[in-house]
C-alpha cells in the first residue's frame, strides 16, 4: 500500500514539516493528551504507533492525533501562541506523563527540530526523541453517506445499557461490538455474548433512515464512552457508511473519534427475544441485586449459578457450592404464577439489574429452559434476554 499522503492545500498550512514551535496552556494541553493517548497501544511492533502527530498551524490552533490502524482521534486546542507552524511526532505516553506532572498553572512550550522535540515549562525542560510526520498513517475514510445528530446524552445512555453484553470471544468478531440498525421509526443498539443480550431503542434521528446496519468495535464504544463523558449537555455528529464510522464531539475545537466498523454480520438477534413469556416477576431491583451478590459469596468459578425458587410474593435465592456449603436468602416480590425453579450465572443477572434505575424491574418467565425477558416496563427504551443455567 503507498503511504498516505496529505492534500496540497493541508501541507501548505502546515509549514515546514518536522519543525515546529508552540506554547500551551498545560491544563489544555494535559486534557487532550488524556483523550488521545488512551487509544494508543502500550505495546507496539510500529513505533510510530506509539506517538501523536502534532500539528501546528499558523492560525494558533494545535491539532493532536492518535491512531491504533483501527481507530483514530483527533483533537484540536487552541494555543497561547504558535510561532513556527509545523508537524512532528512523538511518544503519547511519555508526553502525557510529563504533562502531568509538570505544575499547575504553568504554559508548556514544544519545538521541534532535528529530529527531536523540547518540552519546556518552568524550570523543567525535557528533550524527546521524534520520528517524522510523514511516516504517520491516517485513516482514510472514503465517503461517509449517513449522517445523523444525537444528543450526546442519549448515546452514552445507548452505551452504558448494551456495552456489558459484548462478547470478549475473539473467535466470534462479529460479536465483539455494538451493533446499531434502523428497524421502522427507530435505531435500535444491540450486544449479546450468547448467554445474554441488551437491547436499547431510540427514535430514529433525522438523516439515519436508509443507513446500512453496522458494528461498533468495543475499543471504539470505549473510547467515545470516555469522550461522551465531558460533553453530555452537547450533541454529536454521527457520520457513517458500511465500513466507518466518525464521530465528531464539540464542533471545530473538538474532538474526532474515527474507526473501522467490524466487518460480519451479526445474527438475527430478534428470534430470542421472547413474546410469550407469561409469569410476570415484579420486584425490587436494589434488593434484588443485594440477594444475588450475598448469596452468591459463595459461589467458586465452578458454580456460578444462583437458584431461584419462585412462590406467591416471595423469590428464594439460593447458591449450593461442593466446596463452600450453601446460602440462601428470601426477596419478597410481586408474584401470582405458578411456583418453579430457574437458574442464572449471577454475575450476569447482576450486570443487568446494576442497569434499572428504578424502584421495580420486570422479569418475564417461561420455564426453567426458556430465555427470560428482563425490563424497567413496558416504555422503557432497554430490554435485556438473559439465557437460564442448569442447577
Amino acid at each position: 500500500m503507498p503511504p498516505a499522503t496529505l492534500p496540497p492545500v493541508i501541507l501548505a498550512e502546515i509549514g515546514e514539516p518536522d519543525h515546529m514551535k508552540a506554547t500551551i496552556e498545560r491544563a489544555t494541553l494535559l486534557k487532550c493528551l488524556s483523550h488521545v493517548q488512551s487509544v494508543v497501544e502500550r505495546r507496539n511492533t510500529i513505533p510510530i504507533l506509539s506517538n501523536v502527530l502534532i500539528e501546528a498551524s499558523g492560525a494558533g490552533a494545535v491539532k493532536v492525533m492518535a491512531t491504533d490502524l483501527d481507530l483514530q482521534v483527533v483533537e484540536t486546542m487552541g494555543a497561547v501562541s504558535v510561532d513556527s507552524p509545523g508537524a512532528i511526532t512523538v511518544s503519547a505516553h511519555l508526553l502525557f506523563d510529563i504533562a502531568r506532572k509538570l505544575p499547575d498553572g504553568s504554559q508548556v512550550s514544544l519545538e521541534a527540530a532535528d529530529n527531536r522535540m523540547v518540552v519546556k515549562a518552568g524550570r523543567s525542560r525535557f528533550t524527546l526523541s521524534t520520528l517524522p510526520r510523514d511516516d504517520f498513517p491516517v485513516i482514510v475514510e472514503g465517503d461517509l453517506p449517513t449522517s445523523f445528530e444525537v444528543p450526546a446524552a442519549t448515546l452514552a445512555q445507548l452505551i452504558d445499557r448494551t456495552r456489558f453484553a459484548i462478547s470478549t470471544e475473539e473467535t466470534r468478531y462479529y460479536l465483539n461490538g455494538i451493533f446499531l440498525h434502523v428497524s421502522d421509526d427507530e435505531l435500535k443498539a444491540a450486544a449479546t455474548d450468547g448467554h445474554r443480550l441488551a437491547r436499547f431503542t431510540l427514535a430514529r434521528p433525522e438523516g439515519a433512515e436508509g443507513m446500512p446496519d453496522v458494528i461498533v468495535p468495543r475499543k471504539c464504544v470505549a473510547e467515545l464512552r470516555k469522550l461522551l463523558e465531558e460533553a453530555l449537555d452537547a450533541s454529536v455528529l454521527v457520520d457513517l457508511s458500511a465500513t466507518k464510522i466518525r464521530f465528531t464531539l464539540g464542533g471545530s475545537n473538538g474532538v474526532v473519534l474515527t474507526s473501522k466498523l467490524i466487518d460480519g454480520t451479526f445474527p438475527d438477534y430478534t428470534r430470542v427475544i421472547p413474546t410469550g413469556n407469561d409469569k410476570l416477576l415484579r420486584i425490587d431491583p436494589k434488593s434484588f441485586f443485594e440477594g444475588v451478590d450475598r448469596v452468591a459469596t459463595i459461589a467458586t468459578e465452578k458454580t456460578r449459578a444462583v437458584k431461584m425458587a419462585l412462590d406467591k410474593d416471595r423469590v428464594t435465592l439460593s447458591v449450593t457450592s461442593p466446596d463452600n456449603g450453601t446460602a440462601a436468602e428470601e426477596v419478597p416480590a410481586d408474584y401470582a404464577g405458578t411456583g418453579f425453579e430457574i437458574g442464572f450465572n449471577a454475575n450476569y443477572l447482576k450486570d443487568i439489574l446494576g442497569q434499572i434505575d428504578s424502584d421495580t424491574v420486570e422479569l418475564h418467565l417461561a420455564d426453567a429452559g426458556a430465555p427470560t425477558l428482563i425490563r424497567q416496563d413496558d416504555k422503557s427504551a432497554a430490554l435485556y434476554v438473559l439465557m437460564p443455567m442448569r442447577v
